[in-house]
């Protein structure tokens, strides 16, 4: 499905800038909202990102060492039970993100902020490569105050560093919404799909090539 999204980005960017500018005031009670911490069960720990198509950032953080499953979904709108139909509007204020599982004693946050701000052009705004849209925004996604801080001093570093501006955006984390199963594992089980081979396969052999030490 990406591939035919794909085909009407020009068509279909005005239209979606101008919905999210309509809902600019429900959003800012989602960015100013007080985040919810995930409590860690069974060893594992959960983070959340959004980093243009969900598919490319699922196959990346599944190839991290430490990291046990990564669920597609939705998160960071104002709407209820988003889907795909709803979200690829732009008038949800949903981005396709993903819920990281993690063990914290073999992979840090810092480090999955790492993968995150690595595996990703970081100046480009609401997407990544043909992906365009809020829905294909950069945010990354905090539980407490500390992980807050730790997000912020990270993008100060890389904009100091590189002399660029980094566009990902800061949210509490409130609720992720799984997305539907077809999405699910969608680069393993589609490996011969156009947009997995062009797209995705393409990000996630250039983050290995980046990080071989993070690999399992």
């Amino acid at each position: 499905m990406k591939n035919i999204l794909t085909l009407f980005i020009s068509l279909s960017f005005s239209f979606t800038s101008c919905q999210t500018k309509k809902s600019t005031s429900k959003q800012d009670t989602v960015i100013n909202a007080k985040a919810i911490e995930v409590p860690i069960e069974n060893g594992l720990a959960k983070a959340y990102f959004a980093s243009g198509c969900f598919w490319c950032v699922e196959a990346v953080y599944e190839s991290v060492n430490g990291v046990t499953e990564v669920i597609n979904g939705y998160t960071g709108g104002h709407t209820e039970s988003p889907t795909y139909q709803l979200s690829n509007t732009g008038r949800t204020g949903h981005a396709e993100a993903v819920e990281v599982y993690y063990s914290p004693s073999i992979v840090s946050f810092s480090t999955l902020l790492d993968v995150y701000f690595g595996s990703q052009n970081i100046t480009q705004v609401n997407g990544q490569g043909p992906d365009r849209g809020s829905q294909y925004r950069s945010i990354v996604f905090y539980q407490n105050e500390d992980q807050k801080v730790e997000i912020i001093n990270k993008i100060k570093k890389l904009e100091k560093k590189l002399q660029v501006k980094v566009a990902a955006e800061v949210y509490p984390f409130l609720k992720f919404w799984q997305g539907e199963d077809y999405h699910q594992n969608y680069e393993r089980l589609h490996p011969n799909n156009p947009y997995v081979k062009n797209v995705s396969i393409p990000r996630l052999l250039k983050f290995k090539q980046k990080f071989p030490q993070l690999l399992k």
